[in-house]
């Protein structure tokens, strides 16, 4: 009988330790530079992260971006300049769409 209250106990304590910690879902972030061939990559920055993705045919998605705000870097090719986007909010397991970006020269 002793065993049995005392492996109730620990599991009643496992049971509550899993479900205390809500599990956040990864969010992405996404868009279009316009022109298609304006910029190399995309940059999310944020005060624990740093995170990367291809520009392809204009188009970037950045997945697996936790949740809080980020700023953005579009890494321009030559003669076009660099763009940045500042408080970019990304929600738990929400995609985030920039929509297009469009570098200047």
């Amino acid at each position: 009988m002793k065993n049995t209250k005392a492996g109730m106990a620990v599991l009643t304590v496992l049971a509550a330790g899993l479900f205390a910690f809500s599990l956040f879902q990864d969010g992405s972030i996404k868009g279009k530079v316009t022109p298609s061939d304006a910029a190399i990559q995309v940059w999310a920055l944020s005060a624990s992260d740093t995170l990367k993705a291809p520009v392809n045919n204009g188009n970037f998605e950045i997945p697996a971006v936790k949740p809080g705000t980020y700023k953005m870097y579009a890494d321009a090719k030559d003669p076009y300049k660099d763009v940045v986007k500042d408080d970019v909010q990304v929600s738990d397991g929400a995609p985030v769409d920039l929509g297009e970006i469009k570098p200047e020269k």
